[in-house]
């Protein structure tokens, strides 16, 4: 058993790459971590939809917004806009996601990062 683990996102144990941007995931134990980045014009319903094989994200997420901005909008409901050191949950229940303005958005996620994109 190891008493301490360090592992830096600049040697993640997985990367999913798509169009506009990439998830990396570092296993730390019994946890998966995952940093977001996605770039200006990334969308989640066209850029991470076809290696989803749904049409909106459906994983649960809690993490923090490092950098950029994006939005969260379920159907029928307010589009709400993720904003640097923001802590966010957003429930698994069908989402769409876009990045706003012409900077990168990066979050980290600490639910949910096992299940993104399998």
């Amino acid at each position: 058993m190891e008493d301490l683990i360090v592992k830096r996102f600049e040697k993640p144990d997985k990367i999913i790459n798509f169009n506009h941007g990439k998830f990396e995931i570092v296993q730390m134990k019994s946890m998966s971590i995952g940093k977001a980045t996605y770039e200006p014009g990334w969308k989640w319903s066209v850029d991470a939809n076809p290696l989803a094989g749904t049409k909106f994200c459906e994983v649960e997420h809690l993490g923090m917004v490092m950098s950029g901005s994006a939005t969260v909008e379920f159907k029928n409901e307010e589009v709400k806009i993720l904003n640097p050191g923001d802590l966010f949950y957003v429930s698994p229940k069908p989402h769409d996601s876009w990045v706003i303005g012409d900077q990168p958005y990066i979050s980290l996620h600490f639910i949910g990062a096992d299940k993104y994109i399998q």
